[in-house]
């Protein structure tokens, strides 16, 4: 059987056929968080929608009464999109629920949903549970949603509940990797994704490109064997260290 580069059974989240749903970033309900630390929260929140914005995803963001002690909009989410609506809701606590909310996510034609929310057990399920029985495909990102005090407890009810309803549990670089689904794809995307989101976002990439030299003088030359397109490499020397032959 003669296979193709990633193609697989599995109608895996693209650029193209998702959205981003960002729910109540805010500065006042950021200090909610009791399951990590709130500078970790906005890091990844952060490392998300910067990910969305380089890749081309429609994004969506709403506050929740953001003129008391909820507090604005992150300032570097709104600097990352000074150009987007932020959908203001005047206290409904479901954002799905609000309809200019609803309206802006069915505007976009996608029913691959991509959620975070700054409180799991409210912000995050309340509409992610309607979502689903509305036939949305919804993965919920963990990391980049906090879960209010206690906060290990709280995320625990919550994964467990999701999941339950069908909701896809995931992590923020997990989300970004099926996004991306190959570096090659588009080096106009790609090597922008990683040398800006995920370097700066996920510390241990950042640490891994910072150590290689060829990235740090700007020679990210591929090897010989390497030509566009082509689904395996050929006259691939084996790896320092290793041998021709392996047991």
């Amino acid at each position: 059987m003669s296979y193709t580069p990633n193609n697989g059974p599995y109608d895996a989240l693209s650029p193209e056929n998702a959205v981003l749903l960002l729910i109540d970033h805010q500065i006042g309900l950021m200090q909610l968080i009791d399951d990590m630390s709130p500078e970790t929260a906005k890091n990844n929140v952060l490392g998300l929608a910067r990910a969305a914005k380089t890749l081309g995803l429609p994004v969506i963001l709403t506050t929740s009464r953001d003129w008391g002690p909820n507090g604005a909009l992150v300032p570097e989410l709104a600097a990352l999109f000074p150009d987007s609506e932020v959908i203001r809701r005047p206290g409904v606590i479901n954002a799905y629920r609000w309809p200019a909310f609803r309206e802006a996510l069915e505007a976009t034609g996608r029913k691959k949903v991509i959620i975070a929310a700054v409180t799991d057990a409210t912000c995050l399920s309340f509409p992610s549970l309607d979502m689903v029985l509305d036939g949305y495909e919804v993965h919920a990102v963990m990391d980049a949603s906090g879960a209010e005090a206690p906060g290990q407890m709280v995320r625990e009810a919550v994964v467990a509940n999701l999941s339950k309803a069908g909701v896809n549990i995931r992590t923020w670089f997990g989300v970004v990797a099926e996004l991306i689904a190959d570096w090659r794809r588009d080096e106009a995307q790609g090597w922008p994704l990683a040398t800006g989101a995920v370097h700066d976002h996920l510390p241990s990439w950042g640490y891994l490109l910072d150590t290689d030299m060829a990235y740090g003088t700007g020679r990210m030359t591929p090897p010989a064997w390497f030509k566009e397109g082509e689904s395996e490499p050929t006259g691939r020397t084996p790896a320092v260290g290793t041998s021709a032959q392996s047991g």
